[in-house]
């Protein structure tokens, strides 16, 4: 009995290690080939007491349909986004499945429902972490960055000032 306990537990334990390392290829996959794109963020207070600085993103809402149609959307599922010349994304349209034009991009999202009874949109990069004392150097970001693959799954790769220059830390 202690024996198949002990291989139970080390087959869990492998399994976990496996799906962790899973998710951290595809992660690295969509940094390294996935397109980049701007979105608009709008201000919010970068401190946490639990977690030290970090910034919470709030995108603008050039990035997401009206509430009215976020309302009607599925739980979970994809919309389109049109990229500019500056690789600055808004909201184009809804994801019917159809091809992409050129400047577009998927992207996933999951439907929340908000405190106040209305739902909301997320992308799953709504904070950006960085060292204590930094909250400076990124309280002018203008724009989050992101990297995101075909089916429009996507990676916060950083924070980018009113010009598009990706902020580094000194």
């Amino acid at each position: 009995m202690r024996r198949i306990s002990t291989w139970l537990v080390i087959l869990g334990l492998l399994l976990v290690i496996s799906v962790a390392n899973y998710n951290i290829l595809e992660k690295e996959q969509v940094l390294d080939s996935g397109r980049q794109m701007l979105l608009e963020l709008r201000p919010v207070d970068p401190r946490s007491l639990i977690q030290g600085d970090y910034m919470r993103l709030a995108y603008a809402e050039n990035v997401f349909p009206a509430a009215a149609i976020i309302e009607s959307l599925p739980y979970k599922g994809t919309i389109v986004l049109a990229l500019g010349t500056d690789d600055v994304a808004i909201f184009s349209r809804l994801d019917d499945g159809s091809s992409l034009a050129q400047n577009e991009q998927r992207l996933q999202y999951k439907r929340i429902l908000r405190r106040w009874g209305t739902s909301g949109l997320r992308i799953g990069a709504e904070s950006f972490l960085f060292q204590e004392g930094q909250a400076e150097v990124f309280a002018d970001a203008k724009y989050g960055v992101l990297r995101v693959d075909q089916d429009g799954g996507s990676v916060l790769v950083g924070l980018a000032d009113e010009a598009r220059r990706i902020i580094t830390a000194p």
